[in-house]
């Protein structure tokens, strides 16, 4: 009985196998869907009518306060301008620039304090941590902010800008604002302050823990700049807006000798050259007012 009940089972599974096959085999028909020609008074209208240009063929005057981010040493407030023309409602080209303020961050005056101030090297320079310590700290005064560590002094860059986005804003169903989002790609050049080389690599003949090797020298380098901008129009001829900026080089921030020497020039090597900086993205938040011109917006159709 057994043997017979299991036979059985497998000619039943053999022939929903083979149902299931024959089934799959079965061409199915091909999907149609019938197009529906749009009539009446809305036949060939565009999607969007009566769309206000707020750049289409205008000069962007935009005031800009520019504040660093992820500083390790030196935080900066740029004041400066921004100038596009649009040749298109998405697409302008223009400049961006400014000057920067800088001032301490809280691990500089830690360091300041706790590293220079309180072990007084300029009356005890042949103490044990002096010595250590002579070649990446200077020793007296506001000596970290005036002579060693670096900063942004002055940025300009060329760059284009797209705007894929834009649409209205409501604020509580009350109010409405003309808003856009652009992306910007641009070329920056950079004024930067160092610390001057010192030490043999550098070919200079004042050793980096010399107290006279502590000063900053003005330096000059590029990189592509690049971000993200949110805006705003509440009147025709003027608008606001935000806009995220990263811009890639490499600069020594501290002034200290971190690298050029052994595998890799991965070492210290007792001297502050090109090898000790390290890129850095330099992240910057912008906040501007912007004034467009001619103060008359036009429409489409």
């Amino acid at each position: 009985m057994n043997t017979t009940t299991t036979k059985k089972s497998w000619v039943k599974f053999g022939l929903a196998a083979l149902t299931a096959v024959s089934a799959l085999a079965i061409e199915m028909p091909e999907a149609q869907a019938q197009e529906i020609q749009l009539t009446g008074p809305l036949a060939g209208a565009q999607a969007v009518r009566r769309l206000r240009l707020h750049r289409d063929g205008r000069f962007d005057i935009g005031v800009h306060g520019t504040f660093s981010l992820l500083d390790e040493f030196r935080r900066g407030i740029m004041p400066g301008l921004r100038l596009n023309y649009h040749f298109f409602d998405w697409l302008g080209v223009g400049v961006f620039g400014g000057y920067n303020v800088t001032y301490n961050t809280g691990l500089s005056d830690e360091l300041q304090e706790k590293a220079i101030d309180d072990r007084a090297c300029d009356t005890n320079p042949n103490s044990t941590a002096c010595r250590l310590s002579a070649t990446n700290l200077c020793r007296d005064g506001e000596c970290l902010a005036n002579d060693q560590l670096g900063r942004q002094q002055w940025y300009v860059a060329p760059q284009v800008t797209v705007v894929p986005f834009r649409g209205k804003l409501s604020l509580f169903g009350a109010a409405f604002l003309d808003a856009d989002i652009s992306l910007f790609l641009g070329a920056a050049i950079v004024g930067l302050q160092e610390r001057a080389e010192c030490g043999p690599a550098s070919g200079s003949n004042t050793p980096c823990g010399d107290p006279s090797s502590f000063e900053l020298a003005s330096r000059v380098t590029a990189g592509p700049t690049f971000g993200l901008g949110f805006n705003f129009y509440p009147l025709d001829f003027m608008g606001f807006g935000t806009a995220f900026r990263l811009t890639p080089y490499a600069w020594n921030t501290s002034g200290f000798d971190k690298a050029g020497g052994g595998q890799d020039e991965a070492f210290p090597d007792d001297s502050v050259t090109g090898a000790d900086r390290a890129l850095a993205f330099n992240p910057a938040l912008s906040v501007y007012v912007n004034f467009q011109l001619p103060a008359e917006i036009e429409v489409s159709d």
